[in-house]
């Protein structure tokens, strides 16, 4: 039987051993806006390019850069519907650990949360799974931190990734930039240089999003005028 009559059902492996919506919900985030993140020494920088579908939206009313505690914060690529509801399960699992323990709940601990939320997706009838792909950013204990969580569970620790739909040639960028000695500053400015690598059109401080963590341990999103002066320094 051909690998297409198993593409409707999310709990029946092919013959070839895939899940086949799986693969659908990869190609939802493939054709999502292009998202990166690179891990430095002393922090981490996610970026993404924000573009909005008419002149006419306010865009101070789209975040593609969300917080979820005050020092790991999450970018996406795929549904952004889909992406709300893994932020919220996020900001409750941290929450909960915070009450229990009354510290800040690790990275790790937190991606793998929000992972086990993605697989459980893959495995139960009358859902579907997550059209979205995360980078997740973070500083603790263990310094800084770059993950990456995919539709079928799956997570990785990073130390440079790109998602969305110039994936693969910004990859290629960054394997050819980075370096493990790199500081924040120069990965939020390898950052914009992927980006602009693969972006149609002008790239300003209106259709970009910066979000960076450092040793303070605070993640925060750049304000429009920073980023701004980063991408005049890139020129």
């Amino acid at each position: 039987m051909a690998e297409s009559a198993y593409s409707f059902s999310l709990t029946t492996f092919s013959p070839s051993g895939k899940l086949v919506q799986i693969e659908h919900a990869l190609n939802a985030v493939n054709q999502g806006s292009t998202a990166l993140g690179i891990k430095a020494k002393d922090g981490v920088v996610i970026a993404t390019e924000k573009k909005l579908p008419s002149i006419l939206v306010d865009s101070e009313s789209v975040k593609k850069i969300v917080q979820i505690t005050p020092e790991v914060g999450v970018i996406y690529s795929g549904m952004g519907p889909d992406s709300r509801i893994l932020v919220r399960k996020a900001r409750k699992a941290a929450q909960m650990y915070f009450m229990t323990y009354n510290e800040r709940i690790p990275v790790a601990q937190l991606v793998r949360e929000v992972a086990t939320v993605m697989q459980e997706f893959t495995q139960s009838g009358g859902v579907r799974p997550f059209g979205v792909s995360l980078l997740i950013a973070g500083y603790d204990s263990h310094g800084p931190q770059l993950y990456q969580a995919d539709p079928s569970g799956t997570y990785f620790a990073w130390k440079a990734s790109a998602i969305g739909k110039n994936m693969t040639d910004a990859k290629e960028f960054l394997e050819k930039r980075y370096n493990e000695e790199m500081e924040l500053e120069d990965a939020i400015h390898a950052a914009l240089l992927t980006l602009k690598e693969g972006y149609e059109g002008k790239m300003d401080q209106t259709n970009i999003e910066v979000g960076i963590v450092g040793k303070d341990h605070a993640f925060r999103s750049l304000t429009p005028s920073e980023v701004k002066d980063y991408l005049e320094e890139v020129q």
